[in-house]
């Protein structure tokens, strides 16, 4: 049963997948506006919980010729034969993401609805199918599916998406490549060998560390912003202090573009982006 969970847990990417739906649920605390019911926020969540996993296991179905020629990824239960491919997968995931998008609208508006299907769009066709094996922008566009998120939380509480989550989902759209990008350097022999182009496998470690670098201080000033539109001190010291950290490790990396700085600075991503999630969770107080 417990190796049962584990497979798909890992198979709908759901680690992933809470991190987006609680991208959702800070657009909804960040948003001024009439407050949604407790049915409403827990349904919204659940839509995007399921949207992104639906993504996420389209996304192993449609790369498992990748996957098989990573080490990182060679286990992936497509590879081994544990799951076995084919159009009924296909089926099933599509009408998954059709109940998401219907549990959306039913709940919160049609607004809502749609950007929380296109978080699972992008990252599902626009990244897997259409980017990632033709351009090294793939995790750049890629990265709208967790700004979606955000987006789907805030227009639940208002279509007219206020100033706060709109500057959030864009500083959600510059975190995703320094953090993605750190784990492609420090996993760059495998993209390399997958043929994915990747920014580092491109241009090279030391230079992709230095463009890590300038995203990581855009999106941390950029982060600061929603104080000056009432999200609270709480909110400041949280985005403050991760993003502190992680334009401190970004800026160890460029010293040193090495696979151990780069687990460092993509484990600082996470720290940051908890911090930042829970600061906009903490918003409403109004501290």
């Amino acid at each position: 049963m417990g190796e049962t969970i584990r497979l798909y847990y890992g198979l709908f990417k759901l680690r992933i997948g809470f991190a987006i739906m609680l991208c959702a649920l800070a657009g909804i605390a960040i948003t001024p506006g009439a407050a949604l019911s407790v049915g409403q926020i827990t349904a919204l969540a659940l839509a995007v919980l399921l949207a992104s996993a639906a993504a996420g296991a389209f996304n192993q179905y449609a790369e498992r010729d990748l996957d098989v020629r990573m080490r990182r990824t060679r286990a992936r239960p497509f590879v081994t034969g544990r799951l076995r491919a084919g159009p009924r997968w296909l089926v099933g995931l599509a009408t998954l993401l059709l109940v998401a998008v219907l549990l959306a609208v039913a709940t919160t508006n049609l607004h809502a609805a749609l950007y929380t299907f296109l978080g699972a769009f992008v990252y599902g066709v626009v990244y897997t199918l259409w980017l990632k094996r033709r351009t090294w922008l793939n995790i750049v566009i890629g990265g709208l599916a967790g700004s979606f998120a955000v987006l789907a939380g805030a227009a639940a509480v208002d279509p007219q998406i206020a100033p706060a989550p709109l500057v959030l989902a864009v500083v959600l759209f510059l975190w995703t490549p320094p953090h993605f990008w750190s784990l492609a350097l420090a996993y760059r022999d495998d993209y390399a060998a997958a043929g994915v182009p990747m920014l580092p496998v491109v241009v090279g470690g030391r230079r992709a560390a230095r463009v890590i670098f300038a995203h990581t201080v855009s999106l941390v000033l950029l982060s600061l912003l929603p104080f000056a539109y009432g999200a609270g001190w709480l909110y400041l010291a949280g985005a403050v202090t991760g993003g502190a950290w992680f334009v401190w490790t970004s800026y160890q990396l460029t010293r040193s573009p090495d696979r151990v700085h780069a687990i460092r600075n993509f484990h600082a991503s996470l720290g940051q982006l908890g911090l930042l999630l829970a600061a906009s969770l903490l918003a409403p107080i109004g501290i």
